[in-house]
C-alpha cells in the first residue's frame, strides 16, 4: 500500500531559497535578536522571583516604594508607574499605525506616527530618569542596625511613616566634618547623613508619637510596627543613617530589591533609549524621502518589531516588580 503524502509547495512552511516563512534576511535578523534577548529578560526576571520569594519576609511593599508624582506632593502609590506605562503602550500604538502607513506608501502619516513613537518613547526614558533620581535620593529616611536590617519610622497617631526631618533632634558638636586645613592627608570626604544616630535616637525618646517599624512582614503582609518600649529597645541596635537607595544600603528594605530595581529597569531603559535613537534616524530618513525611493518602509516594520518587544518586555517588568 502506497503510504506517501503529497505536499504541494503552497502547503510548505519553507520550501528553501533566501526567504525563509517569507521574510526578508533583514526581518528574520531582528527576530533572532528579539528571542534572544527575550531569553535574557527571562533570567533577570526569574532571578528576581527567585529572590523575592526567598527573603519575601522583608521584600519591601511597592506600593510604599514608588508613592511619588513630579509637582505633586502626597502619597500617590503606582499612579506615575502608571502613567509611565500607558505612554509606552500608545506608543507602541502609533508605531503600528506608523508602520500601516508605510505599507500604503503614505509618507505623511509615517512622519507624523513616527513622530509620536519618538515622544512617547522620550517621554517614559526621561519618567524613568525621574523615578530613578527620586529612588536615590529618597524622602523618608531610616537607620540600619548592627545586623544590617533597616528600622523604618512610623508616627503613631496617623499610621503614616514619619520622615527623620519631622522628628530628629539637633545636638551640638556631634559631627565634624573634615576640613582640608584639618591634616595633611585631606583628600575628600563622602557625602555625610543628613542627621547622625544620635540624634535620631534623641528624637525618638523625645516624640513619644513615633514608633519603629522593622522590615518584617507580618500575617497580615504587613511590616511589623513596634511598641513604645521596643522601639525604645530596639533604637540602641542603630549603627547608621540611611538616605535613599543605592547598590550598597537601601531605606526602603532588602538591599537586593535595589539592586535589581537599578539592573533591571536601567537595561530596559537603555533599550528604549536606544529604540528612540533608532527611530529618530528612521525619521528623519523618512522625511528624507529613502524609503520612498526604495519603494518600501521594511526598515519602519523592522525597528517596529524591536519597539513592540520593548514595550512588552515593560509589561512584564511593571507586572513582576511593581503590582505581584
Amino acid at each position: 500500500m502506497d503510504t506517501s503524502v503529497t505536499t504541494t509547495a503552497e502547503e510548505k512552511v519553507w520550501g528553501g531559497g533566501n526567504r525563509p516563512l517569507g521574510a526578508s534576511y533583514g526581518k528574520l535578523m531582528m527576530w533572532f535578536f528579539i528571542v534572544s534577548d527575550a531569553l535574557t529578560f527571562s533570567g533577570f526576571l526569574a532571578s528576581y522571583g527567585f529572590s523575592r520569594f526567598k527573603f519575601i519576609e522583608t521584600w519591601p511593599i511597592a506600593d510604599e516604594v514608588f508613592t511619588h508624582v513630579p509637582f505633586f506632593h502626597g502619597n500617590y502609590p503606582m499612579y506615575y508607574v502608571a502613567f509611565m506605562t500607558f505612554i509606552l503602550i500608545m506608543s507602541s500604538v502609533t508605531m503600528v499605525l506608523a508602520v500601516d502607513a508605510g505599507h500604503r506608501m503614505m509618507k505623511n502619516r509615517v512622519i507624523l506616527y513616527m513622530f509620536l513613537t519618538i515622544i512617547g518613547g522620550a517621554i517614559f526614558v526621561g519618567s524613568q530618569a525621574w523615578e530613578w533620581a527620586t529612588f536615590i535620593r529618597g524622602d523618608y529616611g531610616a537607620v540600619e542596625t548592627r545586623g544590617g536590617r533597616i528600622l523604618q519610622f512610623v508616627n503613631a497617631d496617623t499610621g503614616e511613616r514619619a520622615a527623620l526631618a519631622d522628628f530628629a533632634a539637633t545636638l551640638p558638636d556631634t559631627r565634624v566634618a573634615h576640613q582640608r586645613d584639618n591634616g595633611v592627608w585631606f583628600e575628600a570626604e563622602g557625602t555625610l547623613p543628613t542627621y547622625t544616630v544620635e540624634e535620631v535616637a534623641e528624637g525618638l525618646r523625645s516624640n513619644p508619637n513615633i514608633l519603629i517599624r522593622t522590615e518584617t512582614l507580618n500575617e497580615d503582609g504587613e511590616k511589623t510596627v513596634l511598641n513604645r518600649e521596643e522601639s525604645l529597645d530596639k533604637i540602641k541596635d542603630a549603627r547608621l543613617v540611611v538616605e535613599g537607595a543605592n547598590l550598597i544600603r537601601n531605606e526602603y528594605g532588602s538591599r537586593l530589591f535595589a539592586d535589581f530595581f537599578f539592573f533591571i529597569t536601567g537595561f530596559h531603559g537603555f533599550h528604549v533609549f536606544s529604540g528612540v535613537v533608532i527611530n529618530v534616524i528612521i525619521f528623519f530618513n523618512v522625511i528624507l524621502g529613502t524609503y520612498e525611493r526604495r519603494k518600501h518602509y521594511e526598515m519602519v516594520e523592522k525597528v517596529g518589531l524591536y519597539w513592540h518587544f520593548v514595550d512588552l518586555v515593560w509589561v512584564f517588568v511593571f507586572t513582576f516588580f511593581y503590582l505581584v
